[in-house]
């Protein structure tokens, strides 16, 4: 009499053993999932930073091919084409991200600096101007300034210069941009103070230590200033040193500077013997 309750119960305890085994098999897949979008995520900040542009570009086209309505793989492969000197490209696929609903004020700015790559300022300020002022981002004003440099507007330049420097805590590029925009200008002393506060955050910067001596050489100061170099970077400065000394005028100021830039050079420096061999000739 008791086998029929035996037989139940057993019925029973096989199917509660298969609803187990089959939550347990959902938990391990979810768990997978899971742990594929950790990975995913890792290899595509990896692509986006350290990764090799073309293989990066390669990379997000193959993801945006299989996974189409993915926002975050075209805004990958909009950056990797940035990266790979692919500007006009890059304006392509951010004109569809910035028309789509996902598009942000961050993806229009992005859309402005693909623009300035390609020297289409009217259009990047068209996209600048559609972005609302409470948008207040390092990137965005950094555009602006560049924008109203391209315009002349030096006021407005200033202004968005220091605002852009004011939202980051590695401010060098930007000062260093400001800087060249005064000394075109013609203000070379406020153009070496801020060249040598883009030094200051980034003592490796020799963009800003070529443009300091440009501006100290334009004063017509024509020695190094106190900063930090490597040997053969003290070279190349005083190359640059005696052609801007040449530039304007003093000579025989700039045949020394380029004779201690030959001496000092770790290396054979063919352009500054190449320069001096013209100038004795």
């Amino acid at each position: 009499m008791r086998h029929p309750v035996f037989l139940a119960l057993c019925l029973t305890s096989t199917v509660t053993l298969v609803a187990c085994n089959r939550q347990s098999d959902a938990d391990v897949q979810r768990a997978i999932a899971s742990v594929n979008v950790i990975d995913e995520s890792n290899l595509n900040d990896i692509m986006l930073t350290v990764g090799d542009p073309s293989e990066a570009v390669a990379y997000f086209e193959r993801a945006t091919g299989e996974i189409p309505d993915r926002i975050d793989l075209k805004r990958g492969l909009a950056k990797s084409l940035v990266r790979a000197n692919r500007p006009s490209d890059a304006i392509a696929v951010l004109t569809a991200i910035v028309g789509s609903p996902e598009g942000t004020d961050d993806d229009r700015v992005d859309l402005a600096d693909a623009l300035i790559r390609t020297n289409d300022w009217t259009r990047a300020e068209a996209e600048l101007n559609k972005i609302p002022p409470t948008h207040e981002t390092f990137a965005r004003y950094r555009l602006e300034a560049m924008v109203a440099d391209s315009k002349k507007d030096w006021k407005k330049a200033d202004s968005f210069y220091e605002i852009a420097a004011g939202l980051t805590t590695k401010p060098a590029g930007v000062l260093n941009n400001w800087g060249y925009s005064k000394l075109t200008r013609g203000d070379a002393p406020g153009a070496e103070k801020l060249f040598v506060e883009a030094i200051t955050y980034d003592s490796a910067l020799f963009t800003a230590k070529n443009n300091l001596i440009l501006a100290r050489a334009a004063q017509r100061k024509y020695d190094l200033p106190v900063i930090a170099m490597s040997q053969t970077e003290r070279a190349e400065l005083l190359y640059t040193l005696g052609l801007a000394a040449i530039k304007q005028g003093d000579t025989q100021v700039g045949k020394g500077l380029l004779q201690d830039a030959i001496e000092t050079h770790p290396q054979h420096f063919e352009a500054a013997t190449r320069s001096l061999a013209a100038l004795e000739a």
